[in-house]
């Protein structure tokens, strides 16, 4: 027996908004449902991931998830949230940001089964760009009036001065919006769109215009669910370097890993629900679990394991934790020295950093650190630390202060990773 999809999404706390009947809809029978993605890069970040988890949730519960790419509508962008216009894409961006948004979509549903709810990804751009301007204007745009469209929020706070006002084209998007709906409607008998709260507006105009268009006894409902934020107020998703990205090329599985790792308890209690698979009673367990010893992070290792797992893969997730244990944890100088270039540089971002010249190479250590950088002070220090036993090169113990600094100590062919006490790293790349 499949699970409710609306029971499901409940108790993850994934449902801002229901409209009536949808819930029937959904359990009469197998039920397609949309979710539209904006095509404006080539990748997608975890702002789209509730989104995505919905769509995958529908399918796990036997509906069919049909994600609508928006090369039509993002070539125009949507005035929802926004307070300004956005650039315009050309065809070819747009066909190569599908296919490699089709490419992460992928890893989570499942298109290429012959089970009649095999997920369909489809491109408004492929409807719309036939489409001519006076037969828009005739066939959709006398089904909705102005002061429909004016009624909506998103219209009212440009019109109420937010930004510079808005243009046509931009008014003109929830008509464009609600027709793909309709067009779905007729071509895939998708009954239910799923979105964002804010795009309840938008949604909304599709279900009326399909209820003009087709007669009242056409019904097509809308599910949107809230959107993510964190607990103290700032934007979800973002860092101070900008998006976190499902593109290992844009976001490496080591920063991604960090980015789920650190968030808040308060945060990671409502994240785990949302974004991994888990199932309520290994939920409520891990919650408890975490409640009674907060500083161990039990939610935090088990929603970035999850999480990292399933847009990367178990492989990046281990290489995450490995790189992630050679600034915290006992990590060996075979962990460093299986570290990539930019995962090496990620995970010592921040540390100071020297550089030397590759002539240098040779000379002792104790004069790599208190003459070529300034690691120590003086030679007299760092020999006083050695013989503590305080100091490392390349997470291994250095005995002599006078051995020789070789290329055989080089991590990634350049740096040198030296270690004052347990917690200070100095990189020194080598030129």
């Amino acid at each position: 027996m499949a699970k409710n999809f609306v029971e499901e999404l409940q108790w993850r706390g994934m449902i801002h908004t229901i409209m009536p009947g949808a819930e029937e809809q959904l359990a009469k029978e197998m039920t397609t449902a949309y979710l539209g993605i904006d095509p404006t890069a080539d990748s997608l970040h975890i702002g789209h991931l509730v989104g995505v988890m919905i769509l995958k949730h529908l399918q796990m519960c036997g509906h069919r998830p049909i994600a609508l790419i928006g090369g039509a509508t993002g070539m125009i962008g949507d005035p929802s949230g926004k307070s300004q216009e956005r650039n315009l894409l050309d065809e070819a961006t747009l066909r190569h940001n599908q296919e490699a948004i089709k490419g992460q979509l992928a890893k989570l549903l499942d298109f290429d089964s012959d089970a009649p709810n095999a997920a369909v990804l489809v491109n408004n751009y492929d409807w719309m760009k036939e489409f001519s301007f006076l037969d828009f204007a005739r066939d959709i745009g006398k089904c909705i009036t102005v002061n429909y469209m004016m009624a909506k929020d998103s219209v009212k706070k440009r019109f109420n001065g937010e930004g510079d006002g808005m243009s046509f084209t931009e008014f003109t998007y929830q008509l464009l919006q609600g027709y793909d709906f309709l067009h779905l409607y007729q071509t895939m008998n998708c009954k239910v769109q799923l979105g964002g709260a804010d795009q309840w507006g938008n949604i909304t105009t599709g279900t009326e215009l399909i209820r003009r268009k087709l007669g009242s006894e056409s019904e097509a409902f809308a599910i949107t669910c809230p959107l993510i934020t964190k607990a103290d107020g700032t934007k979800f998703g973002k860092t101070e370097s900008g998006n976190v990205w499902l593109s290992p090329a844009y976001t490496s599985p080591y920063k991604f890993y960090q980015f789920w790792l650190n968030v808040s308890d308060e945060d990671a209690k409502r994240y785990i629900k949302i974004f991994t698979l888990l199932d309520k009673a290994t939920i409520d367990a891990l919650i408890e679990e975490h409640d009674a010893a907060p500083h161990l992070r039990v939610l935090q290792k088990a929603l970035a394991k999850e999480i990292t797992t399933m847009i990367h893969s178990a492989e990046e997730y281990e290489k995450a934790v490995e790189a992630s244990q050679i600034l915290f944890g006992g990590a060996t100088s075979e962990a460093l020295r299986r570290l990539d270039e930019q995962t090496l540089l990620q995970v010592f971002e921040g540390v100071p950093q020297f550089k030397i010249s590759s002539e240098d190479l040779g000379c002792s250590f104790v004069d790599l650190c208190a003459e070529k950088t300034q690691i120590f002070p003086s030679k007299g220090e760092c020999r006083k630390m050695i013989q503590g036993g305080g100091v490392s090169l390349s997470k291994e113990k250095v005995a002599d202060p006078m051995r020789a600094v070789t290329a055989e100590d080089l991590i990634a062919g350049k740096y040198l990773l030296v270690q004052r006490g347990k917690k200070n790293y100095y990189l020194v790349t080598v030129e």
